[in-house]
């Protein structure tokens, strides 16, 4: 999606007569349907005079196009400007430029790409500009099928117009050179070495390279599980993204630099914002430092799908199994018996461990104790059963308890839900999670408010017949029928003429069982796994009259995630009712975004069928 877009001649035009920056602001209401940030606009009247003062130059054609603010398919990130026509061979070719306000910059030692800028009035970790348009071209090659198909070469380069080079200056250090080389730098002073840069890749206009850029088909990334195998063999299958790439470094610096005293990392992320990537990219390299680590999950789910993946890719059983490791597997563990371990889902952690959660005392306590560092993945909102003890609070009261030096930060790019912060935003809305979430529904996602579930089921079949990616997923309404739990002609869900059966309790990788698209996953099953797109069926646990209402009582009898809950109304019904109405909207936020490109949903309350169709009316 691009914002602005013009040929080199009118670009000149907008900007000698001060119109570009009011062009663009209403192209972003218009396109995007937000408004413009007072700091956004005072960026795009700096930038673009010097942007100006470099495409005015004779050797870049006339007929060159000029993409202004370009969000990159399957994430928030925006490109700032694009110049695109062809090269030499009359291939097409763009030149990426990451602008920059920038007047210094200071090196980071030890973490690679990394370097402490000023950004909103204080000084901060980021991404050198270098990897960051290396990074984001990366991307774009990765999602757009277009650029892949007409063979677009996207150049990438960085354009600091306020800052001046000093001698040996920090941004052009040699730890840097090497994203330097595949994306060259330039700074205050370099408007005719930046012409001649574009000149080089840019020799006619072709109208052609922005429209296919803009509607490039949107392939599916690439899937974790798909490329487990190749990451831990030290291929690099997915390119981390400014906030993941800083995280990832501070998670590697913890790691290596242990003195004496315990650490606890805590890294927060809602969906889609690549918690599970990163956390595997945590696995690989500190592997790759001889420590021992872990990769730790409460649900089995992930687990078993990663364990199946490596084990075709020739990896020994007994290997997979020391690097996975479920939640309960450290009751008896001695202090720092680990180097570290890195705990996904952590906000699914228990107090007990085992079958009959008779074992230990609390799993994040065993897991600081059994560790030197501690890696934890947390999201709040996805908390979904009484016995999800695994939020901030509790783990900051471990910390405190075994007095670790704490390191804690966030996680705000989002690459699930087409890359669209607002989609989340609207879920919370609308099913009342967060009362400062806005129901604006503003980009382009596949969701659909469907009246039978049968058209649910059809148009996820559709989706999965391209590369087995979609699945169906269901609210825990319907209870799990014991004897036919191996049977998928067994349907548990029964909805008019409607049936499926629930996952087969057999199968433990039900996210890439071929088959397994005509059975219906339930939370548990699900979380911390992502597919293309997902088809939600909401029970009557979720309903709407004035307001959502939840009602636990209408949850299956077979359904442990709200074990207790019965005795506890007796008790304390207020209480009760506050923990059951997190779990189910915990339960179907986290169901509506497993989906990358899109959500199919039926809920079988016609009253919150209306409600969310009306939310959705200007789609």
């Amino acid at each position: 999606m691009i914002v602005y877009q013009e040929n080199k001649k009118e670009f000149l035009q907008d900007v000698r007569l001060d119109l570009i920056e009011e062009k663009i602001e209403k192209k972003v209401k218009e396109v995007l349907k937000r408004n413009t940030a007072h700091n956004e606009y005072v960026s795009w009247m700096n930038s673009m005079q010097y942007m100006y003062k470099v495409m005015e130059d004779e050797s870049i054609p006339n007929d060159s196009k000029v993409a202004i603010e370009y969000r990159i398919p399957n994430s928030n990130k925006r490109v700032d400007f694009i110049v695109s026509g062809e090269d030499d061979f009359a291939r097409e070719s763009a030149v990426i430029i990451e602008l920059k306000q920038w007047q210094e910059v200071e090196k980071v030692e030890t973490k690679e790409a990394i370097v402490k800028t000023y950004l909103q009035g204080r000084k901060v970790e980021t991404t050198h500009p270098s990897y960051q348009a290396w990074s984001y071209v990366s991307m774009i090659e990765d999602y757009n099928e277009n650029v892949r198909k007409h063979k677009i070469k996207l150049q990438p380069c960085a354009y600091l117009h306020n800052y001046r080079l000093k001698n040996k200056d920090d941004l052009l250090n040699d730890a840097y050179q090497y994203y330097i080389n595949k994306s060259p730098i330039f700074t205050r002073g370099d408007t005719d070495k930046l012409a001649s840069f574009i000149a080089q890749y840019i020799k006619k206009g072709n109208s052609k390279v922005l429209y296919h850029i803009e509607n490039g088909k949107i392939v599916p990334s690439k899937s974790l599980q798909d490329n487990l195998a190749l990451m831990l063999k030290g291929n690099k299958e997915f390119v981390l993204i400014d906030d993941q790439k800083v995280i990832y470094e501070n998670a590697i610096s913890i790691a290596k630099n242990y003195t004496n005293k315990k650490q606890v990392y805590i890294i927060h992320g809602g969906p889609g914002t690549g918690k599970t990537v990163l956390a595997i990219n945590i696995l690989v390299a500190i592997l790759n430092m001889n420590q021992n680590v872990m990769y730790v999950t409460k649900n089995s789910a992930p687990r078993e799908v990663y364990r199946k993946k490596l084990t075709e890719g020739k990896y020994r059983k007994a290997y997979i199994d020391n690097l996975f490791k479920g939640s309960g597997s450290f009751t008896q563990s001695i202090n720092n018996d680990f180097d570290c371990l890195i705990v996904d889902e952590a906000h699914r952690l228990n107090a007990k461990s085992g079958m009959f959660q008779n074992l230990g005392e609390n799993q994040i306590k065993e897991i600081i104790h059994a560790a030197k560092t501690s890696i934890f993945f947390v999201d709040d909102y996805q908390m979904v059963t009484t016995k999800d003890i695994g939020s901030t609070e509790e783990i900051k009261k471990w910390c405190q308890y075994f007095n670790t030096t704490l390191y804690e930060d966030t996680l705000v790019s989002q690459f699930r839900c087409n890359g669209s912060n607002s989609y989340l935003s609207w879920i919370d809305s609308v099913i009342e999670i967060n009362p400062n979430s806005t129901d604006d529904f503003d980009f382009d996602y596949d969701i659909r408010i469907c009246d039978t579930p049968q058209e649910v089921y059809d148009l996820v079949v559709e989706k999965n017949n391209f590369n087995n990616k979609s699945r169906i997923v269901a609210g825990y309404c319907w209870d799990w029928i014991k004897d036919g739990k191996n049977y998928s002609n067994i349907h548990d869900i029964k909805i008019d003429d409607f049936e499926i059966s629930w996952n087969l309790g057999s199968s433990l990788t039900w996210a890439i069982d071929p088959e397994s698209v005509n059975e219906a996953g339930c939370i548990h099953t699900c979380q911390g796994l992502e597919f293309d797109y997902v088809g939600v069926i909401i029970g009557d646990d979720l309903r709407y009259d004035n307001g959502i209402i939840t009602d636990f009582t209408k949850r299956a009898r077979t359904d442990q995630s709200i074990k207790g809950l019965k005795g506890m109304y007796k008790k304390d019904s207020k209480k009760a009712l506050k923990i059951a109405d997190r779990i189910i909207k915990n339960t179907y936020r986290t169901l509506m975004t497993r989906g990358q490109k899109g959500c199919y949903i039926y809920c079988t309350d016609k009253k919150l069928s209306d409600y969310l169709k009306k939310k959705i009316v200007n789609i």
